[in-house]
């Protein structure tokens, strides 16, 4: 007999409310939300990402967020005020500009006739 471990889920620190209004207020965004130290170094991410690190409850927590350097300071600050720890460079390798593209579907073209 074997048992699934399910894995626990992680609390998020920001309410629906507040990631909505990040963009409008700081022109931010968070990409990973109280991820593990794996989870934010990840390269599938924008070059101009920055790896945030907080501590909450006497635990380490990491956040993927984009956004100048100083306006994630502002954003972080304003929300955890000195259990900000650090602001680091992140790991991506996907140019901002191309970060969440889509290709268009191709449209059928219309027969002569």
């Amino acid at each position: 007999m074997t048992t699934a471990i399910k894995p626990e889920k992680k609390k998020s620190f920001w309410t629906t409310e507040e990631i909505d209004n990040l963009k409008t207020k700081y022109g931010t965004e968070i990409i990973v939300d109280n991820g593990s130290l794996e989870d934010v170094s990840t390269r599938k991410a924008p070059t101009d990402c920055y790896i945030i690190k907080y501590v909450r409850d006497d635990q380490v927590h990491y956040d993927l967020s984009r956004g100048s350097k100083i306006t994630l300071f502002d954003m972080y600050w304003d929300k955890f005020k000195g259990d900000l720890k650090s602001i680091g460079y992140g790991n991506g390798t996907i140019k901002p500009n191309l970060w969440g593209y889509q290709a268009p579907t191709p449209s059928r073209k219309k027969r002569k006739g």
